[in-house]
C-alpha cells in the first residue's frame, strides 16, 4: 500500500533538524512529505527543499491549524493508500511502521491506526498526548490506555496484548488513516483548527463502519506541548469548545444534552479554579469557549450527515473517570 509520513510544519525549524532524519532512515518503503502551514521563518522553506528527494514539500499560503492543514495538504497528495499524520516533535524507533502498514492489509475495514506512544523526555513512561489509544467516558471525557487525566504510567508491558487494541479514539500525534475511509467521512474539520479534532475524525469513523486500533509493535517518542504548550490559555479554549462539539456532533442527542449539561458545571468549577490560581485568562478562554460553542451549536446539532448518532463498540468508559479517580477506584 502506498504511504506517506506526513509531517504539518508551522514555525517549527528546529523540530524538523532534530526529528526530520529519523523520520526519513526509519520510515522504509514510504515518501515523507512536509505540509508547511504557512510558517513566517524565511528559512524552513529553504532547509525543506535542501532535503531534495528525501522530503516532498507541499507549501500552503497561511496557518490553517492541524485540522486546516492537513486537510488542505492531503488534497494534494495523489495516488497514496495511507497516510500518517505525525507531529514534527516526534521521534519514531526502528520497525515502527510496518506492523501499522500490515494491519491496514489484513483489516480491509481499518480505518485508523496509532502506534504506542511514550515520552520523549521519559521513554519508559507513555505520553500524555495518546499513549496506548484512546477512550471516553459517559461524560465526554476523553483519556487513554496508559494516561488517566494527567497521570502518564509506566510502560510494564500491560497494554502490548492484544497487539492491536480495539480503541474509541487514536492520537492526532501519531495517526494512520485509510485515505478512503478519511475522505468517506469528510476528513479533520477545519472549523475546530486544533485540538480533540482526530476524536472527532475517529468518531465519525466508528459512526461509519471504520473500526479504530492502536498498534503495540510499533512506538514513537513525543516531546509533546510543541505546537501550543499545556499553559496557553488559546489550548484551554480549544480543547474545551471543540470537546463539546465533538459530543453534540456524534453522541445520540439525548446522551449529548446531558453532557453538555455537566460540562456547563464542570467547566464553571475549572473557570474559579484559575480565578483561584491567578489565572484569569484561563478562565476566560473557558466563558469564550462556551459562546462560541452556542454560536455553532445548531450546525453540528443537526448535522448532513445523516449516519446515526451513537458510541462505538470500543474505548467507551461506563460511568466518571472523574469520580473513579476521586474515588481512587481502579480503571479498566
Amino acid at each position: 500500500m502506498r504511504t506517506a509520513v506526513v509531517l504539518l510544519n508551522y514555525n517549527g525549524l528546529h523540530w524538523l533538524k532534530s526529528f526530520v532524519p529519523s523520520v526519513v532512515a526509519r520510515s522504509t518503503g514510504a515518501d515523507v512529505v512536509v505540509i508547511d502551514n504557512g510558517s513566517t521563518e524565511p528559512e524552513t522553506l529553504d532547509w525543506i527543499r535542501a532535503q531534495g528527494s528525501a522530503v516532498h514539500l507541499i507549501a500552503l499560503p497561511e496557518n490553517l491549524g492541524y485540522a486546516g492543514g492537513y486537510q488542505e495538504g492531503l488534497k494534494q497528495l495523489d495516488g497514496y493508500d495511507l497516510a500518517v499524520l505525525m507531529n514534527t516533535d516526534i521521534e519514531p524507533l526502528e520497525g515502527w511502521l510496518a506492523p501499522l502498514i500490515a494491519r491496514f492489509e489484513q483489516q480491509p475495514h481499518l480505518g485508523a491506526i496509532q502506534p504506542k506512544l511514550r515520552s520523549h523526555a521519559e521513554p519508559e513512561y507513555f505520553e500524555y498526548a495518546g499513549a496506548m489509544g484512546g477512550r471516553m467516558d459517559d461524560w465526554g471525557i476523553p483519556f487513554a490506555y496508559g494516561r488517566v487525566l494527567d497521570r502518564c504510567e509506566l510502560d510494564r508491558g500491560q497494554y502490548d496484548e492484544p497487539t492491536y487494541r480495539p480503541v474509541f479514539w487514536a492520537s492526532g500525534a501519531c495517526l494512520a488513516v485509510r485515505l478512503e475511509a478519511y475522505h468517506a467521512v469528510g476528513g479533520l474539520d477545519s472549523a475546530f483548527f486544533a485540538h480533540m479534532e482526530e476524536i472527532d475524525l475517529c468518531w465519525r469513523m466508528h459512526r461509519h463502519g471504520w473500526t479504530v486500533e492502536a498498534c503495540s509493535a510499533s512506538t514513537v517518542l513525543h516531546v509533546g506541548g510543541g505546537t501550543l504548550n499545556v499553559g496557553s490559555p488559546r489550548k484551554t479554549f480549544l480543547n474545551v469548545r471543540n470537546s463539546l462539539l465533538t459530543v453534540v456532533r456524534n453522541a445520540p442527542t439525548l446522551d449529548a444534552m446531558r453532557i453538555v449539561a455537566f460540562r456547563l458545571l464542570l467547566d464553571g468549577a475549572a473557570g474559579i479554579r484559575f480565578l483561584l490560581q491567578r489565572q484569569p485568562k484561563h478562565t476566560l478562554a473557558i466563558i469564550q469557549a462556551h459562546f462560541a460553542f452556542y454560536a455553532m451549536f445548531s450546525r453540528y446539532a443537526v448535522s448532513r450527515d445523516r449516519t446515526p448518532k451513537r458510541w462505538p463498540e470500543h474505548g467507551r468508559y461506563r460511568g466518571s473517570i472523574l469520580w473513579s479517580k476521586l474515588r481512587s477506584t481502579k480503571v479498566d
